[in-house]
C-alpha cells in the first residue's frame, strides 16, 4: 500500500520560508516522478512543481524562481523550498507519486496535505 505523507506546512508571514516533506513507502514502481500541487479554497486544484525519475523538474510560472523541488531517495523524501512566500501561496498542499510525470494528476498516489497560510 502506498503512502504519502506531507509535514512542514504553517503560518508565516509574507517574505518568508517554509520547507515542505513528502514521506513516501510502499511504492515498488520502477520508476517515479513526484510533485507538489496546492489549492486554495474556492478554486482549482494547480500543479506547484515536479521532478522525475532522471531529476528533471518543472515549475509552474508562478513560483520559478522562489519555490524549489527536491528528493532524497536513500529516504524516500520529497521537498519543497518556498522562499519569498506570498499571500497568493497560501493554500493546501499536497504531494503526489506516479510512475509517469503525464499521468500525476489524473491517476497519482496522494498524501492528506499539509496547510500553507501566508500573512501580508
Amino acid at each position: 500500500q502506498v503512502q504519502l505523507v506531507e509535514s512542514g506546512g504553517g503560518s508565516v508571514q509574507a517574505g518568508g520560508s517554509l520547507r515542505l516533506s513528502c514521506a513516501v513507502s510502499g511504492y515498488t514502481h520502477r520508476s517515479i516522478c513526484m510533485g507538489w500541487f496546492r489549492q486554495a479554497p474556492g478554486k482549482e486544484r494547480e500543479g506547484v512543481a515536479t521532478i522525475d525519475s532522471d531529476g528533471s523538474t518543472t515549475y509552474a510560472d508562478s513560483v520559478k524562481g522562489r519555490f524549489a523541488i527536491s528528493k532524497d531517495n536513500a529516504k524516500n523524501t520529497l521537498y519543497l523550498q518556498m522562499n519569498s512566500l506570498k499571500p497568493e501561496d497560501t493554500a493546501m498542499y499536497y504531494c503526489a507519486a506516479h510512475p509517469d510525470c503525464d499521468l500525476l494528476d489524473d491517476f497519482g498516489y496522494w498524501g492528506q496535505g499539509t496547510q500553507v497560510t501566508v500573512s501580508s
